[in-house]
């Protein structure tokens, strides 16, 4: 007879990544949030590591409202045992989001602060929708449009284009 522990199946990293991929091209729920590959980043990523992703400002009288927010979402090695780095390329006003560097805070998302290996990529971006609609995140006010970022260098530091 099989312990609890023996009849688990944990799946492999890079199989449980194409799985995800395979759910971010087919489209998630009511098409608000997207991700996938980060094809420009770097041709030879055969860790699966770099990701981009786009989440629709919520309406319904959000600060967020026609927006899009662009991020970029790196899993390390060990994803999913740890949560992915999450980081708006958009600038975002949001309590969870430094303000500096635009990474979302583990310790102020509960969602990365209580990481479980079953959590994927859409469910932290879906989780994010959800945090602009909070009461207390809604009405907050947003940077200009314009103030994205440009697309990174990845051999040298991020460049900032402030319009």
């Amino acid at each position: 007879m099989m312990s609890s522990e023996e009849a688990k199946v944990v799946v492999p990293r890079n199989f449980r990544l194409l799985e995800e991929l395979e759910r971010g091209d087919k489209g998630i729920g009511d098409g608000t949030v997207s991700y996938g590959m980060d094809d420009a980043d770097d041709d030879d990523d055969i860790y699966m590591q770099s990701w981009t992703a786009t989440i629709l400002g919520p309406h319904n009288g959000t600060a967020y409202e026609g927006k899009i927010f662009q991020l970029k979402l790196f899993c390390g090695k060990e994803y999913p045992e740890s949560p992915p780095i999450v980081r708006f390329h958009t600038r975002i006003n949001m309590p969870c989001v430094n303000p500096e560097t635009r990474v979302v805070e583990p310790s102020l998302f509960p969602m990365l602060a209580n990481w479980r290996r079953e959590y994927t990529m859409e469910d932290i971006l879906v989780n994010l929708k959800k945090e602009m609609m909070t009461s207390h995140n809604r009405k907050l006010a947003q940077p200009p449009e314009g103030t994205e970022e440009a697309r990174p260098d990845p051999k040298g530091p991020a460049k900032c284009c402030v319009m």
